[in-house]
């Protein structure tokens, strides 16, 4: 009777390791084993969800590529786009720099994505962006800065017990627009309260850092590119500025008089020239016979100006959808930027300048760059808010203003402080830098990953 039992345990042990040496890792479940129309490649990627309140069943969806060459040796890489509630997956990774970009029923590959130098992780963040969801929709009915970096800083804690061999990884986190303040508030939250993740630096491009300074820049930007008039100029520096037509837009109560000067700039302007990027050719309807594809001004790459149109056409695929191991939940279609989600714009006024400051204080790496053909958030404030933060901090200037190099050409302008807080321009670059100008935004995301000056003079 005794051998009997021992026989049968044995069986039931031998059962169970047979089940568990069968059984997918939690990162297994989530591999991706090839999206319609995907070329050829050797690196891995996943996509799924991550759940960061399993009361409320709120889920975080990612994409995640990792490199090209040499995973266990390359940084892993956080990216979040802006917004407030526009997807990181759908923008970041499909349009700027993942590793493919939609063309009709295909994808083509990115000759310039970021997975040739790190591991890249995309997030749709918050709750309502993108696939990500939440089952409790009272969640969406205002959400805030505080409670997405909350969210985020649960989804890494999450994630890296899925992909545990990141978890000690040399760890960045990358944003632009709204990532202003996305990244610097998770950056903050992650140094207070998470000291296990690896935070080495933070790279936010055209980032919203102080309402009054960024969004007033935006008219003389206007004015010094000959998009409106004299007349105009003025009444925006006397009557009434941007920030006011913002403020006054955003708690409905714009005045007659902002309102008027406002109408007048969009007349001036006009419906066919991209706010994101003054000097690109915007995506027309078809009914209109335009190109998708454009000559970039004296560049040999083109740009495909409706690639946000072709994402959209794309990810709203059923067998997208299916190899992405996402899903549609509380929505009919996957869209760029939320249709559900109602932020709390209140939140675009808080100052995150001085959370940057706190960062360089404790010792993470940041460097801030512009697109410099953006007038949404122009150059001009930003480089000036970076200088004036170096000056509070008494940071000396570690590489004077001078121009780097992306192959032969002036790739933009730089200047170093302290050797930890680095600022940057991208000559010829719209709002999203790496969708217009791939090549020299791959050139600043290099150095930034290795700490290394931007190339000077060849």
């Amino acid at each position: 009777m005794q051998a009997q039992q021992c026989i049968i345990m044995a069986m039931i042990c031998a059962t169970l390791m047979q089940i568990c040496s069968t059984m997918e890792s939690p990162s297994e479940v989530d591999k991706i084993i090839s999206l319609p129309g995907q070329p050829n490649v050797t690196f891995q990627h996943y996509a799924g969800y991550v759940t960061v309140d399993e009361k409320q069943q709120r889920a975080l969806f990612y994409y995640f590529a990792e490199a090209e060459t040499d995973p266990a040796t390359k940084p892993l890489v956080l990216w979040l786009n802006g917004g407030p509630g526009c997807s990181s997956v759908g923008v970041g990774s499909f349009c700027e720099h993942g590793p493919f970009k939609p063309s009709g029923e295909i994808l083509l590959k990115n000759n310039y994505s970021w997975n040739k130098e790190a591991n890249m992780l995309y997030l749709d963040s918050p709750a309502g962006v993108g696939f990500s969801y939440s089952a409790n929709t009272s969640f969406y009915a205002l959400v805030n800065d505080e409670m997405t970096a909350r969210d985020n800083a649960v989804f890494l804690q999450n994630w890296f017990t899925k992909f545990p061999e990141y978890k000690n990884r040399d760890f960045f986190i990358t944003g632009e627009s709204y990532a202003g303040h996305y990244v610097p508030q998770l950056a903050q939250l992650i140094v207070q309260s998470y000291k296990e993740f690896n935070l080495k630096g933070i790279a936010i491009g055209n980032p919203l850092l102080e309402f009054n300074t960024d969004f007033n820049s935006r008219g003389e930007f206007f004015w010094s590119h000959g998009l409106i008039s004299d007349s105009t100029d003025e009444a925006l520096n006397s009557v009434c500025n941007y920030s006011q037509i913002i403020r006054q837009s955003i708690s409905g109560s714009l005045t007659p008089v902002c309102a008027g000067i406002d109408s007048q700039v969009d007349r001036e302007i006009g419906k066919f020239i991209d706010t994101y990027d003054v000097t690109l050719d915007v995506c027309l309807s078809s009914a209109l016979s335009q190109s998708g594809m454009l000559n970039q001004l004296q560049r040999t790459e083109k740009i495909d100006v409706c690639i946000e149109d072709k994402t959209n056409e794309y990810l709203n695929r059923e067998d997208v959808q299916k190899a992405l191991h996402a899903q549609l939940v509380g929505v009919t279609r996957w869209t760029t930027c939320s249709r559900v989600l109602k932020y709390d714009l209140q939140n675009l006024e808080v100052a995150t300048i001085p959370i940057v400051g706190a960062l360089v204080n404790s010792g993470i790496r940041v460097l801030v760059y512009s697109g410099d053909q953006d007038s949404a958030i122009p150059l001009l404030g930003t480089r000036t808010l970076v200088n004036g933060l170096a000056m509070e901090m008494g940071l000396n200037t570690t590489v004077p203003y001078r121009a780097w190099f992306e192959e032969r050409q002036v790739g933009g302008w730089t200047q170093v402080y302290g050797d930890i807080l680095s600022y940057a321009t991208i000559r010829g670059a719209s709002h999203e830098a790496p969708f217009s100008s791939p090549e020299r935004s791959l050139v600043l995301f290099n150095s930034f990953l290795q700490g290394k000056p931007l190339p000077e003079e060849p």
